[in-house]
């Protein structure tokens, strides 16, 4: 549950089926004109990112008012997530280091986590990215479970899931969640999200994020599905 509503947050999902393309995801953004390339993963073999970009980042310059979260509003650390609900490498993520993150540092008001949009993988990427600023203006209190649910679904790249009629679907399988009320709101302000969309996206190409997952912990960057202890190390070392 996001920190705006009751205390108590959402545990994260302990599932493990992954799946990992061989292919190599290369992620494109148009900035100004130019084309910045990254990466969001290596292949089957080699799942985890190169390694933070070499650009100076700080938290304090990522847009995070508005954006959908989770911890305490005032929590003394945060970290920005780039995301494409189409990525597998984010669902590696999800489902092997969130779950331990939500546990020691956000139900226990040390870390927020801002989600933001990567969203470059085609049209059902754009399509959840949309339905994920409708829960959150919509719903707030179900986001995380929505977005834990979404990437549970997550098939093949492309593979079926993740146009409009099924993440409907899955979204009125959540309790709380008017499906019908959802697809509304994504109709009428498809035009505001959309824009926020593509300027999360263009702001965090502007922080060296060239692919998903992306992070920015505090003055710290994190490219790729890295290992748990890449995360805690950013994270112990700055709430010290």
């Amino acid at each position: 549950m996001v920190s705006i509503m009751p205390e108590s947050q959402p545990t994260a999902s302990t599932q493990s089926a992954l799946y990992i393309p061989a292919a190599i995801v290369i992620a494109g953004a148009i900035i100004g004109g130019g084309i910045f390339f990254g990466l969001s993963g290596k292949s089957a073999d080699a799942p985890l990112g190169d390694g933070a970009p070499n650009v100076a980042v700080n938290i304090k310059d990522v847009k995070t008012d508005g954006e959908p979260y989770v911890g305490k509003s005032n929590a003394p650390l945060t970290m920005a997530y780039w995301s494409d609900y189409q990525c597998p490498f984010c669902k590696q993520f999800e489902t092997t280091v969130l779950p331990t993150l939500m546990e020691k540092y956000v139900n226990t008001g040390k870390l927020k986590i801002v989600f933001k949009d990567y969203a470059f993988l085609g049209p059902d990427s754009t399509t959840a990215a949309l339905y994920k600023h409708a829960v959150w203006e919509l719903y707030p209190d179900k986001f995380f479970e929505w977005n834990e649910t979404m990437y549970s679904a997550q098939d093949e790249e492309h593979g079926g899931f993740g146009d409009e009629a099924s993440v409907v679907k899955l979204s009125g399988t959540i309790s709380g969640i008017d499906a019908n009320k959802l697809k509304a709101q994504v109709a009428m302000k498809k035009e505001v999200y959309q824009k926020a969309i593509d300027a999360s996206q263009q702001e965090g190409a502007k922080f060296g994020i060239g692919g998903t997952p992306g992070f920015i912990i505090g003055t710290q960057s994190i490219d790729g599905a890295q290992a748990l202890s890449s995360f805690t190390t950013a994270i112990d070392s700055q709430l010290k």
